[in-house]
């Protein structure tokens, strides 16, 4: 069941956060952005609401089996350590036990995740062309020095679609192209999973009420959201390089490997360029994480009760 009650939190927490994921892409990987306002006002004046959606389709369509994987693997994880040194799946977990199984979480889920990532990156970065029109009521004055190329020539996005992305990519880079960045995708998930569900295990063990064996409703919003944000503090430095990593590749290649970017980035942009994006990533974190665990618990609630 925590695969069921995992892949509707993921579902849930996805409809709450993409327009700032598409954000932080962004600001991560295109540096004339100041700040989240600018990119913001940028990306509705070139691309309107669409573009703060784009490539949503296919993580939609995946996130659901990804966060599936990600709760059932921590949960089965956390089973077996338990029985493996307690002798009972039932006991107690120690604090090393949940971040042990929450790491494994998170690494199993880059496997599934890598080629989605590739492809929402690169539709979230890549321009889109538009032809401008000559105003007709305000001809010029004067003829144009440079001849206008037809509408027809005027080049378009290189992707149409999340499957046009992924087929694209695998052509044109074969199988490595759609797992690029996917070293700084495991440093970033490996270590943020682990901060996640032991973050949340830890508060939700605070906000419990006295007599009680979990926490209210209010407690597991304000658990999830707080661990959603602890995780991706940790998780902002490599989501930078994993972002930079993927993104290359829309024209000439910059980067040659997970050190050469982080390494190229400091010394372009400065120390700070790897937590570009965190105060999005935070913003976007805390109602995303707070909707994901609620439907979580929610969902394993309900089937218990339906059980008893």
């Amino acid at each position: 069941m925590d695969f069921v009650a995992g892949a509707i939190g993921g579902i849930s927490g996805v409809a709450v956060g993409y327009p700032l994921d598409t954000v932080k892409v962004k600001i991560q990987t295109e540096p004339k952005y100041t700040s989240i306002w600018h990119c913001v006002r940028d990306t509705y004046r070139q691309e309107r609401v669409w573009g703060f959606y784009r490539g949503l389709s296919l993580p939609v369509c995946t996130v659901s089996l990804v966060s599936s994987v990600s709760f059932g693997t921590y949960h089965h994880c956390l089973a077996h350590i338990c029985r493996f040194r307690y002798g009972s799946s039932e006991a107690k977990p120690a604090k090393a036990d949940i971040t042990l199984a929450g790491y494994a979480s998170g690494l199993v889920r880059v496997f599934l995740t890598s080629p989605t990532e590739v492809a929402k990156v690169r539709l979230q970065t890549q321009k889109q062309a538009q032809q401008r029109r000559p105003s007709a009521s305000w001809p010029s004055a004067a003829p144009s020095l440079c001849p206008v190329p037809p509408a027809s020539l005027v080049p378009g996005p290189k992707y149409h679609g999340p499957l046009h992305c992924l087929a694209t990519v695998a052509h044109e880079e074969g199988l490595r192209g759609l797992y690029k960045g996917s070293s700084a995708l495991l440093l970033r998930d490996g270590h943020s999973f682990a901060t996640y569900f032991l973050s949340y295990a830890i508060l939700c063990e605070w906000l419990t009420p006295t007599g009680h064996s979990q926490p209210d409703f209010l407690g597991v919003l304000l658990a999830g959201g707080c661990a959603g944000v602890l995780a991706w503090a940790v998780a902002t430095p490599m989501d930078v390089i994993k972002s930079r990593l993927q993104a290359d590749g829309q024209g000439q290649l910059h980067y040659r490997g997970l050190l050469h970017c982080m390494v190229t980035s400091v010394r372009e942009e400065g120390p700070r360029v790897l937590f570009k994006g965190l105060v999005v990533n935070c913003c976007r974190a805390f109602p995303v994480n707070m909707v994901v665990f609620v439907a979580y618990e929610a969902v394993l609630r309900l089937t218990q009760g339906l059980l008893i």
